[in-house]
């Protein structure tokens, strides 16, 4: 598949009397010692060129394949290729200025890094609670049903008592441990949506346990089976999807209410009477199961057993908004795509200016304008520039790519994740100062 990185071009050199608007240069310097976003991008205004004229360096690279406009040079004359330039120190008060912004910039970018390694080592200690959850539960069903219990309420006040949520990417490990991030994936939804539609605390605890353990009745059905990549028969079918009696039966064996034994039983029912088992019609539903249900299906579109089938997370709502709304509790999937985003976090995009850039996390008030995390080679990965796209107002997203239409480096650059997993930021505020 085609490259979605713009093809190499020939740099030359510009002196920086023969910048103009429209030209599209290239900083050599690093990213820190500037006030602009980006090393790179398109001359749009004079306050830019008078700004990068005081940055003291003899020549720019500028890409004439990217530019709405050609500098001016005298007759005769050509623009060699560019070596990089040097800074000559040239220092000026308005500069230092907008160099000391650009460094508090540089220092909430740093603290908002740190707190999202933190959420995701507490979503990695949650999985842990999870995997011990799951392998004892019917040999230690008290004990396991107080951790699930406790798990579930740390989730359910951090999503609560916040006045916003913002959602992170993270990895997840391979191999069975799929299960687990599953089974939080959809608990951590249930609890958001829960937040938005103003369910009651007991209510969204009882939600937070039943999509925590909608799956348990996995647990009869044979591998093969239960996480079969082929085309299942018309005799494997049934059996898999027989997995939500049975697991209503485990669930009666530890005692788990009935709420969330509806849960259980109906998590794959469609608003439209499509699902199973019972083929169940939108009230007919249980109203939580019908929230558990349609965070169920969004999860497995992102996180198939086939990584090959997956789709984006924003593909994954685009088809479930335009294709096949009438499966869904129409005021939860409004709701979801509000709290999500248009671009949900994990989206890969283009930006206006060619760049190629991850959504990080959302902002509700402004769904087209994520935080995004930025490909540029010049910049260490780990030290990856992200910008918030509601203060770049220059910069919009264009379209939504594929992992798979990434060139090798920017792929590696932005480590898009096979599978798609979601947490908390239980300080959303903080660095919205970037």
């Amino acid at each position: 598949m085609e490259s979605q990185t713009p093809p190499p071009a020939q740099d030359f050199l510009v002196t920086p009397e023969q910048l103009c608007v429209g030209l599209f240069v290239h900083i050599d310097l690093p990213w820190f010692s500037h006030p602009f976003s980006f090393n790179s991008f398109q001359i749009r205004s004079p306050d830019q060129i008078a700004t990068l004229r005081k940055l003291g360096v003899k020549h720019f690279r500028y890409d004439p394949s990217r530019s709405a406009a050609q500098p001016v040079v005298p007759a005769g004359e050509s623009l060699p290729p560019a070596p990089p330039p040097e800074p000559t120190g040239v220092s000026d008060p308005v500069q230092e200025a907008a160099l000391a912004h650009k460094r508090e910039r540089i220092a909430d970018l740093a603290q908002r890094r740190r707190r999202m390694t933190e959420v995701e080592q507490a979503f990695l200690k949650s999985a842990e609670v999870m995997r011990n959850i799951n392998g004892q539960l019917f040999a230690r069903p008290k004990e396991c049903l107080e951790e699930a219990n406790e798990l579930v309420s740390q989730v359910a006040i951090a999503f609560l008592d916040q006045p916003e949520i913002s959602l992170h990417v993270m990895s997840d490990h391979s191999g069975r441990e799929e299960n687990y991030y599953h089974g939080l994936n959809c608990s951590i939804l249930s609890l958001m949506l829960a937040r938005e539609l103003g369910i009651n605390r007991i209510d969204c605890q009882l939600m937070g346990l039943g999509a925590l353990l909608h799956d348990i009745g996995l647990a009869d059905i044979p591998d093969r089976i239960a996480r079969a990549r082929h085309e299942l028969s018309t005799h494997e079918r049934r059996l898999r999807e027989a997995h939500c009696e049975f697991g209503v039966r485990l669930a009666r064996q530890i005692a788990l209410p009935e709420s969330i034994q509806r849960i259980i039983m109906q998590h794959h029912e469609m608003a439209d009477g499509t699902g199973y088992p019972a083929k169940l019609k939108g009230t007919q539903m249980d109203r939580l199961a019908r929230v558990v249900s349609l965070v169920n299906y969004y999860d497995n579109l992102c996180n198939p057993i086939d990584i090959n089938k997956s789709l984006t997370p924003h593909e994954a709502l685009s088809l479930m908004f335009a294709q096949r709304r009438s499966k869904f509790d129409a005021q939860a999937l409004q709701i979801m795509i509000r709290c999500l985003g248009v671009y949900p976090p994990g989206t890969v995009v283009r930006l206006s200016n060619d760049t190629i850039a991850l959504v990080a996390s959302i902002n509700p008030a402004k769904p087209l304008r994520p935080w995004v995390t930025v490909f540029d080679p010049g910049v260490p990965k780990d030290e990856a520039i992200m910008l918030d796209l509601e203060k770049e107002t220059e910069v919009n997203i264009t379209k939504a790519l594929r992992p798979s239409q990434l060139a090798p480096e920017v792929y590696e650059y932005l480590s898009p994740r096979k599978r798609v997993s979601y947490y908390f930021d239980p300080n959303p505020q903080q660095g919205r100062k970037a």
